[in-house]
């Protein structure tokens, strides 16, 4: 696991697995203007790193930091590798878009079952099961009051039938969700033509948010500055418009022609047929 500040409120936490990146933010409060006091500081934990022994050192990490303890907890989508912040802080609140909140209903356990797979495959114990509990619908598009400060929501779909994208506007970072990585191809939700109609979409609603934003937190991958982000958008862009032309034999992004990145490629195909 690796730990960098983006800022003196932004912690990104990268999992030594798939890459996902956790963020742990701080809220602007804890402080005094003339002799009104704004709102305490607050933390929220977004999405989370993998691994066991990750999620067990994120508590003595935020105290490290000098954070206060975190209050809530958010997941920009419902996939089981960004919902395992609850194995970290059992007793928080878990917000999403209410996207997200529909889907995890509409598919009672899916990301459990899906975790135990994955971890069944990569032989990785864990001293307890994921319950994700009840789970607080937040306002997308909208705001997430943090602390004296405000997290601004935007939806994103194409990857996943749900999400949000998460702004922190007095850092200027920008939450991107599963989009915008360096190091994944588009993979598209399984009814392709409308997904990939929904990415593209996404796709023009983020390019507008990196125009204000100075680094780019993508779900899985390295962090981008924004001119480096806008870069991957229109890279993502330009394949899911041959992807829709032209099905298989479309071209990936040169720097992510991967024997993994080639494996979604054929999933993307099968998935515009179907």
């Amino acid at each position: 696991m690796r730990a960098i500040s983006l800022h003196p409120d932004v912690i990104v936490v990268t999992s030594a697995l798939l890459q996902v990146n956790c963020v742990i933010v701080r809220g602007r409060g804890g402080a005094e203007v003339g002799e009104l006091a704004v709102a305490p500081a607050e933390t929220f934990v977004i999405d989370s790193p993998v691994l066991p022994e990750e999620l067990d050192a994120l508590p003595a990490l935020v105290e490290q930091a000098r954070f206060p303890a975190p209050s809530g907890l958010l997941a920009t989508h419902g996939d089981w590798d960004h919902l395992l912040g609850r194995l970290a802080f059992a007793e928080l609140p878990l917000g999403c878009a209410q996207s997200t909140v529909e889907r995890l209903r509409d598919a009672p356990g899916a990301a459990q079952r899906e975790l135990r797979a994955f971890d069944e495959e990569l032989m990785i114990d864990r001293p307890r099961p994921l319950s994700l509990g009840s789970v607080q619908e937040l306002p997308v598009p909208g705001r997430c009051e943090l602390g004296g400060g405000e997290l601004e929501l935007h939806p994103t779909q194409g990857h996943t039938v749900d999400g949000m994208a998460v702004v922190i506007p007095w850092a200027k970072v920008l939450l991107a969700g599963d989009y915008c990585s360096g190091v994944e191809i588009p993979a598209l939700a399984d009814d392709g033509s409308s997904q990939l109609e929904a990415y593209l979409a996404t796709l023009e609603r983020l390019e507008g948010l990196i125009d204000a934003c100075e680094q780019v937190v993508p779900g899985h991958g390295p962090i981008l500055r924004a001119a480096d982000a806008l870069e991957v958008v229109t890279e993502d862009r330009t394949y899911l418009q041959a992807l829709r032309e032209l099905g298989a034999e479309a071209q990936l992004p040169a720097a992510r022609r991967t024997r993994a990145q080639q494996r979604v490629h054929a999933e993307n195909a099968a998935a515009l047929t179907r």
